[in-house]
């Protein structure tokens, strides 16, 4: 085996291409895991250290492919980025081009939202249009009229999206922004360029999610004036400049999730900090419903308890405070084996159902029609070779594994490592079964490989 954690960032992504997960299941977990710094607030943070010119210094960062891949578009920009342990230290004091990397930036959607702090620090940006998972159309068109309300020209041409503040000054100009649904992404591009801007924006309709909540936490913390965030209107007067800070990100209530997912598809005891627990309020209440106990043992530590059964319950994904699009896939894993039938509705992304036919595979009793699942619980999933094709269809799949009476095979380890601090390694020390190897092509005609599965 060759552990994730004894690699650089730069290495993760290389060696996940030509791994694959071994997954022996029907092993209990026990133990306690560490919960490691939200993904989705590292990323954006590490893209509101563009509006600092001074040093920034976060903390609790995870180590996954998606950090390093935005460290080097952060790199690219001239930006100063050294990483030690769970620490980066981040100077932008001088930014030398306005023009991200495309090769960087259509590998990781969240790179783009660094549109909005490069707009108001230089008052000018090209920033190729966004990558990352292939779970439907995230579209940018409320990034952009939101720049264009605080008078920016944005032009999109040949993928890239062109930003250009005229006026000597090059500063954007506060303004009352409607959103037309709550975008994240968009809540937090629109917060950044305004932190700066000349005036008060107003923002309605904003993303109420943690994550947007922690980065307008981290820009005060810097010297700026946000009102609102967590609420769907958010208000931010505009300062001159921001100052160097010292911070520490949320924990992921998503790897948290996961993980109280592990505890329940393995009928297991475990526990997990530092987690905060109203930001998995929906999640829980979805365990509970289905026979599961989850226990409050400190303010941010939680403990699931084994149920003798596992009852059928319906989901539909909302925005926060909504249940989280992210755990969908996680619970279709865990609904595949409760007693009766369930029924999943994915109202956020049109293309975020395609981990049902793996799961099949192991199975399960899953039919898909548009964007909703139907799902008949088995008794008992069987190992088989499965391929996850998107970060959180791939944590399903390592779950229903664990689950799974034998072996199980996993492919996709490029996505699960752009969301899982080292997944594999934490389930390793609750107990379960599981190795990341090599996979190294065979002649089939010859002996298998003496790579020995786990017992």
């Amino acid at each position: 085996m060759n552990p994730s954690s004894s690699l650089p960032d730069a290495k993760i992504s290389q060696e996940a291409d030509s791994s694959v997960l071994q997954i022996r299941g029907r092993h209990p977990l026990r133990g306690h895991v560490k919960i490691s710094g939200a993904k989705n607030s590292a990323l954006v943070i590490m893209a509101g250290s563009l509006l600092c010119s001074g040093d920034c210094r976060i903390r609790n960062v995870p180590l996954l492919a998606d950090v390093e891949r935005m460290s080097e578009v952060l790199s690219a920009l001239g930006v100063r980025i050294t990483r030690e342990g769970d620490i980066l230290d981040i100077n932008a004091r001088e930014i030398t081009t306005s023009t991200a990397p495309y090769e960087l930036v259509t590998q990781l959607r969240a790179s783009f939202f660094a549109i909005g702090a490069i707009v108001a620090r230089l008052g000018v940006a090209q920033m190729p249009l966004p990558g990352g998972c292939a779970i439907g159309a995230r579209p940018v068109d409320l990034h952009v009229r939101g720049l264009e309300s605080m008078g920016a020209q944005v032009r999109i041409e040949h993928g890239i999206c062109h930003a250009y503040v005229p006026g000597s000054g090059g500063r954007l100009k506060g303004a009352k922004i409607y959103l037309d649904s709550p975008s994240v992404g968009a809540t937090e591009t629109l917060m950044m360029a305004a932190t700066l801007a000349d005036g008060e924006t107003i923002i309605e309709n904003a993303a109420r999610e943690p994550e947007v909540v922690d980065l307008a936490n981290f820009c005060n913390g810097m010297g700026a004036k946000i009102q609102g965030a967590g609420s769907s209107q958010i208000k931010i007067v505009g300062v001159t400049k921001l100052h160097s800070i010292d911070y520490s990100i949320i924990p992921d209530r998503i790897e948290a999730g996961t993980f109280l997912v592990a505890g329940a598809i393995t009928g297991s005891e475990i526990s997990m900090s530092p987690v905060l627990p109203n930001h998995l309020i929906p999640v829980i209440a979805k365990l509970r419903k289905m026979g599961l106990t989850i226990m409050q043992e400190a303010p941010d530590c939680l403990r699931i308890l084994p149920a003798s059964s596992l009852r059928a319950t319906d989901i539909e994904t909302l925005p926060h405070p909504g249940f989280p699009t992210d755990m969908q896939a996680p619970f279709m894993a865990l609904l595949s084996v409760a007693e009766g039938d369930s029924l999943i509705n994915e109202s956020v992304f049109e293309n975020r159902l395609g981990h049902a036919s793996e799961l099949n595979r192991l199975g399960a009793d899953i039919r898909v029609k548009g964007n909703t699942a139907f799902v008949r619980g088995v008794q008992i999933l069987s190992g088989a070779p499965v391929i996850g094709a998107d970060l959180r269809a791939s944590a399903a799949l390592v779950l229903a594994g664990l689950a799974a009476e034998g072996e199980t095979t996993f492919q996709g380890l490029q996505h699960l490592d752009r969301g899982y601090d080292r997944i594999d390694l934490k389930l390793q020390q609750l107990g379960a079964k599981i190795l990341r190897v090599v996979a190294v092509p065979q002649d089939p005609e010859l002996t298998p490989s003496s790579s020995t599965p786990p017992a």
